[in-house]
C-alpha cells in the first residue's frame, strides 16, 4: 500500500489504547498535529508500572540509548565548555567552525572522499537535521518516499509539514531492504526525495554499498534527493572499509544529503547534536530554516565534540566491539525462546517475529512488558503490515542482562 492509497499517514491512526485517546483536540489546533498519535516511547514505557517484578529487574529495550556512560574526558570537556562565558552567547547558525572542520576531516577519512567544512551544517540532533533538510526541499503538497518499516519520527515530521508520505515496502524475504525496482515504480511527479536509514531503525538491516549506489543512481536520474540517515554507522565493523562510495561521486552534491547523530557514538543524547552533510548551496538554504528553528545548535557540546572526535577514536572502537558482543548475546539468548525469531539484526536493533498468530504486535509488546518486565516497541508503530514484529533496542543492556532474555520472552503468554 502506498501513500496514495490512504488519506492520512500511518502514525495518524491509533496504535492501540493510547494514553491520550480520551482527549479530544481543540478545533483550534492544526489538524496536521492533532491527527498525529502521541509519541510512542512514553506510551510503551508507561507499561512498566504494571510489572510486578517477579522475574527480576525491569529491562527497558524500547528507546535506543547508549547502554554505557560517556567517556570521563567527554564529561570533563562538556563541563568546561558549559562554564565558559564565550559559549553562553549565540554561535554560527551552521555550527561552530571548529566542529565543522573536525567532522569534515573525520568523514573525509571514513568515506575516502573530499568533504569540506562548507559541506557541514550542525543541528540540534539528527531529528532536527532531518526536519531542517526536508523543510528545505519539500513542503505542502509534495511527496517523499520512506522505506517501510520506517522510523516513526521521519514519518511524523513529514506529516506535520503537509508532505505526503509514499511507502516503499521492504519485505522480510529481502532482509527488510528496498528493491530498486520498487523505488523506480513509485517515482512520480511531486516526489521530492527518498529517505533511507542505514543501519536501519527499526530493523537493524544495513544497506550494502551496491544497493545505496543503485538508489543514488535512480535519484540522480530522476532529479530527486536521496537522504541517507547514518545515525548508527559507527557500530558497523570498523575494518570493513567505507560504508559506501556516494561521497566520492563527482556530482554527489546535486543528489545526496547525509544525516548523522553524535548521540550514540559519544553517549550524549541529552546534549542534542547532529549534522547534515550536503553541498554548500544546500547548507546555505538549510541555514535559513535553522535560523527559525533554533538559531544555532547547543554550543558547549559542539566545543566538547571538537576535542572528542580526534581523541576518543579508540574508545569508540571499543564500544563497537561491545555492541557486537551484545548482538551475539541476543542471538544466543533467543535460541532459548521457542517460536520467537530474529528476522533482522544490526547496530542497536533486532526486529523480532513473535509466535502468536491471534495477537497484534501492540498486545504482545504490552504483555511482554507487564508479564516479564521487558519493554519493546510494537512493529505496528513502524508501519502497516508489521503486526508480527517487535523492535528490540538491545544496545541498552549489557551482555549478562541480554543472556536472560530468552527465558523472559518464553514467559510471555499467548
Amino acid at each position: 500500500m502506498t501513500g496514495s492509497d490512504r488519506s492520512l499517514p500511518e502514525r495518524c491512526r491509533p496504535f492501540g489504547q493510547s494514553f491520550e485517546s480520551s482527549v479530544m483536540p481543540s478545533p483550534r489546533i492544526s489538524p496536521l498535529v492533532a491527527n498525529l498519535t502521541a509519541p510512542p516511547i512514553p506510551e510503551v514505557q508507561a507499561w512498566k508500572q504494571d510489572y510486578p517484578g517477579h522475574l527480576g529487574p525491569l529491562i527497558d529495550l524500547s528507546q535506543a540509548v547508549p547502554g554505557y556512560p560517556p567517556h570521563p574526558d567527554m564529561l570533563r570537556w562538556l563541563g568546561e565548555a558549559a562554564s565558559s562565558v564565550a559559549m553562553a552567547g549565540y554561535g554560527d547558525i551552521e555550527g561552530e567552525p571548529e566542529l565543522r572542520s573536525a567532522y569534515a576531516g573525520w568523514i573525509s577519512d571514513l568515506y575516502e572522499a573530499e568533504i569540506r567544512p562548507a559541506h557541514i551544517h550542525v543541528t540540534s540532533g539528527c531529528n532536527q537535521a532531518f526536519m531542517a533538510a526536508m523543510m528545505t526541499v519539500a513542503g505542502p503538497g509534495d511527496r517523499v518516499m520512506l522505506t517501510r518499516p520506517c522510523y516513526f519520527n521521519h514519518e511524523t515530521t513529514l506529516s506535520m509539514s503537509g508532505v505526503t508520505v509514499d511507502y516503499v515496502d521492504c519485505e522480510a524475504e529481502n532482509g527488510f531492504l528496498p528493491r530498486p525496482a520498487d523505488v523506480q515504480a513509485m517515482i512520480s511527479d511531486g516526489v521530492r526525495a527518498l529517505a533511507v536509514v542505514t543501519p536501519n531503525n527499526p530493523t537493524g538491516a544495513t544497506y550494502p554499498a551496491g544497493l545505496l549506489q543503485e538508489l543514488f543512481d535512480l535519484c540522480r536520474t530522476h532529479e530527486i534527493w536521496l537522504f541517507v540517515d547514518e545515525t548508527y554507522r559507527d557500530f558497523l565493523p570498523f575494518d570493513s572499509g567505507p560504508p559506501h562510495g556516494l561521497f566520492a561521486q563527482p556530482d554527489w552534491q546535486d543528489t545526496l544529503v547525509g544525516l548523522y547523530s553524535f548521540s550514540k557514538s559519544f553517549c550524549i543524547p541529552g546534549h542534542r547534536v547532529g549534522a547534515v552533510t550536503a553541498g554548500p548551496e544546500m547548507v546555505a538554504q538549510i541555514a535559513k530554516v535553522m535560523d527559525n528553528l533554533q538559531i544555532c545548535a547547543p554550543r558547549p557540546p559542539q566545543q566538547a565534540l571538537t576535542r572528542a572526535i580526534p581523541e576518543l577514536g579508540t574508545w569508540r572502537r571499543h564500544n563497537t566491539v561491545e555492541i557486537t558482543a551484545r548482538s551475539a548475546a541476543l542471538t544466543k539468548a533467543m535460541l532459548g525462546a521457542p517460536g520467537w525469531e530474529i528476522e533482522a539484526l544490526g547496530a542497536y536493533f533486532a526486529f523480532v517475529r513473535h509466535p502468536f498468530d491471534d495477537l497484534s504486535a501492540y498486545e504482545v509488546a504490552r504483555r511482554l512488558a507487564q508479564e516479564t518486565g521487558v519493554i519493546t516497541i510494537p512493529g505496528s508503530f513502524f508501519g502497516a503490515g508489521l503486526e508480527r514484529y517487535l523492535r528490540v533496542a538491545f544496545a541498552n543492556a549489557d551482555v549478562a542482562t541480554i543472556g536472560g532474555l530468552g527465558a523472559r520472552f518464553s514467559a510471555c503468554s499467548g
